[in-house]
């Protein structure tokens, strides 16, 4: 079957700050209370959209979340106009006008898990919103992005957008960020790989340092919902002592794209295993490289975000790739020797391409974070609702939208500035025009 990957990136929304509130993702605690640029922010993201749409890759973007979100603090017992409510709250408590206004949606790695049509046995291209239990603030997207997927993957007789897994105890699912795809071809079927931290039930289990984030039993369940060929699915456990050094996510010490995977040596908890297993479970031939702690170390590799970078294949139909890295990998002299060796050697990777997405990677989020891959026949592109697929033209009132909109500084206290929430529902008002998704945010209904 004829198919393209389409790279769904999240619009980095209004309010993008440092908050700090991921705790195991090393760059987001550093970065704790750091004045932010919202605008900055959104117009890199942008501008590695453009990027990927230059090498003929498509590109989509899925809309911000309406941020703050008052409607929770509602819930927790705060009254009166939305202002009176964001005043009270911050008196109470700023980490819970902090947590409401975190614009993490834009990292759209962690969005949903999807399975192609190819895949599935049913023949639709399936789609799971994360659940994001681990983290509270995380946990607020689930709803309104199953909301979105629903309005864009509309077609019913060619999409299934599943509803969120249940929250609570440890049965966090945390979407693509902790699942990978091996496939001759992204229009091939492949093997699935969802990697997982722990199980939801694990009796007497204490991590050493930072607790997982994703469960064993999510992820089956995820495959369950997708209607995967158990013979070309595989669970491997993430490896704490990855988990601990600051891969709060399996995509920031792994990544695939087609017949290859780049992996860190200690990504999973088996080790040498782990890969031979993976290797089985293709039947078509495989680039599995693992990357030796004596040519990148462990922390090293994190903190650049050597892994968590854009794997893509051009096209055209030769199977060249390229390798997409945050500017960071730069300062570290083995990932770069690394990365410049993939290039010069055997494997189909041709070309490095440096994203200088700074805004996102002081929160601790890089290119692979920013996006979700959705592998799409011609069919099921044309079947999409509203205009998410980008071409030069929407690139460009995008980006003059952005700059109309949103501020060059934000700090924790600007969080409480009422006019900050109209500043938000303007912007995203005339968003859902552009994008023509329609009504989608709750104060466009009220």
């Amino acid at each position: 079957m004829s198919a393209e990957e389409v790279n769904f990136d999240g619009l980095v929304g209004p309010t993008h700050n440092f908050g700090g509130l991921s705790e195991g993702n090393v760059k987001s605690i550093e970065n704790r209370g750091r004045v932010s640029n919202p605008r900055a922010a959104a117009l890199q993201g942008l501008e590695k959209m453009r990027l990927l749409m230059a090498l003929g890759i498509p590109q989509a973007v899925l809309p911000p979340h309406e941020r703050p979100d008052t409607g929770v603090l509602r819930q927790m017992g705060f009254s009166g106009s939305d202002a009176a409510v964001l005043e009270a709250a911050w008196k109470a408590d700023p980490a819970l006008v902090t947590n409401v206004s975190s614009a993490s949606a834009m990292w759209a790695a962690n969005a949903a898990t999807v399975s192609p049509s190819v895949d599935a046995a049913d023949g639709l291209l399936h789609v799971t919103p994360a659940n994001l239990a681990s983290k509270f603030h995380r946990s607020l997207e689930s709803a309104f992005t199953a909301h979105v997927f629903r309005t864009i993957f509309l077609d019913s007789a060619r999409f299934a957008v599943h509803e969120p897994l249940p929250k609570g105890g440890h049965f966090g699912d945390e979407g693509a960020a902790n699942h990978m795809r091996l496939a001759p071809s992204h229009g091939e079927a492949g093997v699935e790989i969802f990697v997982f931290g722990r199980s939801a039930f694990e009796d007497g289990f204490r991590p050493r340092g930072f607790a997982p984030r994703q469960a064993f039993e999510a992820s089956e369940a995820v495959a369950r919902l997708h209607k995967l060929d158990p013979k070309r699915t595989l669970f491997i456990r993430q490896a704490q002592k990855a988990i601990d050094a600051g891969a709060f996510h399996n995509d920031v010490v792994a990544v695939s794209n087609g017949p290859v995977m780049l992996a860190h040596e200690f990504a999973f908890e088996t080790g040498s295993a782990a890969f031979d297993a993976i290797e089985r479970a293709c039947s078509f031939e495989t680039s599995v490289i693992a990357v030796r702690e004596a040519e990148v170390p462990l922390e090293e590799a994190i903190r650049c975000y050597l892994f968590n970078c854009q794997l893509a294949t051009r096209p055209g139909g030769s199977g060249s790739m390229v390798l997409i890295l945050p500017e960071e990998v730069k300062s570290s002299p083995k990932a770069l020797a690394f990365a410049e060796r993939l290039v010069s050697g055997h494997a189909p990777i041709d070309q490095l391409i440096f994203a200088d997405i700074r805004q996102s990677m002081w929160n601790g989020g890089g290119p692979a974070c920013l996006r979700l891959r959705v592998v799409l026949t011609q069919a099921e592109r044309d079947a999409l609702k509203g205009r998410v697929l980008l071409d030069e033209g929407l690139v460009g009132r995008l980006e003059n939208w952005v700059r109309r909109h949103y501020r060059d500084r934000l700090t924790g206290a600007d969080l409480v500035d009422p006019a900050l929430i109209e500043e938000g529902r303007a912007a995203l008002d005339e968003l859902t025009g552009i994008l023509d998704l329609g009504p989608i945010y709750a104060f466009q209904r009220r």
